[in-house]
């Protein structure tokens, strides 16, 4: 049995067919603002979209605009984009961006998601400082692996990340990096409720570990070489 997944993307917009997209903002006051979208001007939404549906061509796609066009946005925005998708009805959420900024509205819309039966997949940095919301407690933390192909998943269970996944674009596209690598993640979740939607989230991971061809961070794959 197959079906259509439902797929959340936090991002700076799709140039594209989706089932529903809604635009967030700061207005003057500072409270948060929606309303519909504008086109994806910075074209990165539209990209993982684009990478997304050609794993999945079925999956369902909804959108929340919370980017502007310097490319920033703020934790108020993502955790409204975050509740607009789960009223939405979406069962994975992609979020390929990381934020600076530890803040309680955003940890506070990420726990209720997961709380509501949400795969969160957030993207995170292979050094650095920790960002968010990648370190919020329940989301699948993700960073490129170069040792992986367009398809191909590694288990990390590391302090950083959970999974990884190639981190670049066939197309030779300018976007690359761990952004990628957390939208082949999604696209590999959704692949897999696609085929079986009535599995429970921990069924879903369990699956994506067994299917994963590298297991263990870079590292020691390198040293053993």
């Amino acid at each position: 049995m197959t079906s259509s997944p439902a797929i959340g993307l936090i991002d700076t917009g799709v140039n594209g067919p989706v089932v529903s997209a809604r635009r967030f903002w700061l207005a003057s006051d500072g409270a948060a603002a929606s309303g519909p979208s504008l086109p994806d001007a910075m074209g990165h939404g539209t990209v993982l979209a684009e990478l997304i549906r050609d794993r999945v061509p079925g999956c369902d796609l909804t959108c929340a605009q919370v980017f502007d066009q310097r490319g920033v946005a703020s934790p108020l925005l993502v955790a409204c984009g975050i509740r607009w998708l789960l009223e939405a009805g979406v069962r994975v959420i992609n979020m390929s961006f990381g934020l600076r900024e530890n803040r309680g509205v955003l940890a506070e819309a990420c726990a209720e998601a997961i709380a509501a039966g949400a795969i969160l997949v957030a993207s995170t940095p292979a050094m650095g400082d920790p960002i968010f919301p990648a370190s919020y407690p329940g989301v699948i933390k993700v960073t490129g692996d170069a040792r992986c192909d367009f398809r191909e998943v590694a288990v990390l269970d590391g302090e950083r990340a959970d999974f990884g996944a190639n981190p670049r674009l066939p197309t030779g596209r300018m976007i690359a990096g761990a952004s990628v690598a957390t939208a082949r993640i999604t696209a590999e979740l959704a692949a897999i409720l696609c085929q079986e939607p009535a599995l429970g989230n921990a069924a879903v991971l369990a699956r994506l570990r067994s299917a994963a061809r590298h297991r263990g961070p870079q590292t020691e794959h390198l040293d053993a070489r």
